[in-house]
């Protein structure tokens, strides 16, 4: 292709970084000629370190101003964590490119357990995520957990220096870090059913740019583009605009595709799961059945309390 410079927006973040970094890669060696530039932009969740998420606003918090210059022109395509980004996009963006999915799973990372079990009555636990608290307060409601904000690395730090006994984090972060030596266990997701998007990343880009389009076509996977869109159906159903205790996990497997939806109260005390499978060609249906199952089954009493406690 003739020489051109395409840019991607990316967050500051180590992680962020890496993840943008392997996207530039891969079609720098796709495309003979092109050029792929990362541009840094500081989001409102990146400023905002001293406060738990749930409390500062909805899931954009990571994606706003990216999205922002995007619309403004000023890159041409942004690299998002998917479970990051909100059930509903701006007009003129579209997420159209998933690359092959990571572990979806979260793990235990801890000095002083193997295993959740593992964990002396009283430990102290750390996450940001509702939808982690609440599962960590189901499985064990004798140890205490406490909000943990920063980046990844910062928040392996702050165990590191004994601030917690253990934290619950993303496998997929560690691993694209080359950090699975940390990982002390696997959560299963029948067990701690992952964040809606988890693992995947996604490639954000203005629906009218066709060329951008077209060189990123080589990097989609369509298997994750189907558990992607059976989990965040889910969330559109559920309305997860917020921070709220929503988990969603989406396999594939031949020509099906099987979605586990799980909505919690804060306290972990009160749970809905339902498991699902559909058609590959039916994910999107999918998803907004097992979210009406949810909310028939109660769910929707749950997060009406948790949208009237919180700030969105």
């Amino acid at each position: 292709m003739a020489e051109r410079i395409i840019r991607i927006g990316t967050r500051g973040s180590l992680l962020a970084l890496r993840q943008s970094t392997n996207v530039k890669e891969a079609l720098e060696a796709h495309w003979r000629g092109l050029r792929v530039d990362l541009e840094i932009i500081r989001t409102t969740g990146d400023r905002i370190v001293d406060v738990p998420l749930a409390k500062v606003g909805g899931k954009g918090l990571f994606v706003k101003e990216i999205e922002d210059a995007l619309l403004a022109g000023a890159i041409d395509l942004a690299v998002h964590s998917m479970k990051d980004v909100p059930a509903l996009l701006p007009d003129g963006l579209e997420v159209g490119v998933t690359p092959k999915r990571e572990d979806q799973r979260d793990v235990l990372v801890s000095a002083i357990a193997r295993d959740f079990a593992g964990l002396p009555r009283g430990a102290k636990v750390g996450t940001s995520s509702l939808r982690r608290s609440a599962q960590v307060k189901r499985l064990r409601p004798d140890v205490e957990v406490f909000n943990l904000r920063g980046n990844l690395d910062t928040r392996l730090r702050k165990l590191a220096e004994g601030q917690y006994d253990a934290i619950v984090l993303a496998a997929a972060g560690l691993h694209r870090m080359g950090w699975k030596d940390r990982i002390t266990a696997y959560l299963e997701p029948g067990e701690f059913v992952p964040a809606i998007g988890q693992g995947a990343i996604g490639i954000e880009f203005r629906s009218d740019d066709a060329e951008v389009r077209r060189v990123l076509a080589p990097l989609h996977d369509p298997e994750t583009e189907v558990a992607v869109a059976a989990e965040r159906s889910l969330l559109r159903e559920l309305e997860g605009g917020c921070q709220v205790p929503i988990g969603g996990f989406a396999r594939v497997y031949g020509d099906n595709v099987e979605l586990t939806g799980m909505v919690s109260s804060l306290d972990g005390r009160e749970m809905y799961r339902v498991i699902r499978s559909a058609a590959r060609a039916e994910a999107v249906r999918l998803g907004r059945s097992v979210a009406r199952e949810l909310l028939g089954a109660g769910a929707g009493r749950i997060l009406d309390e948790v949208y009237r406690s919180r700030i969105c």
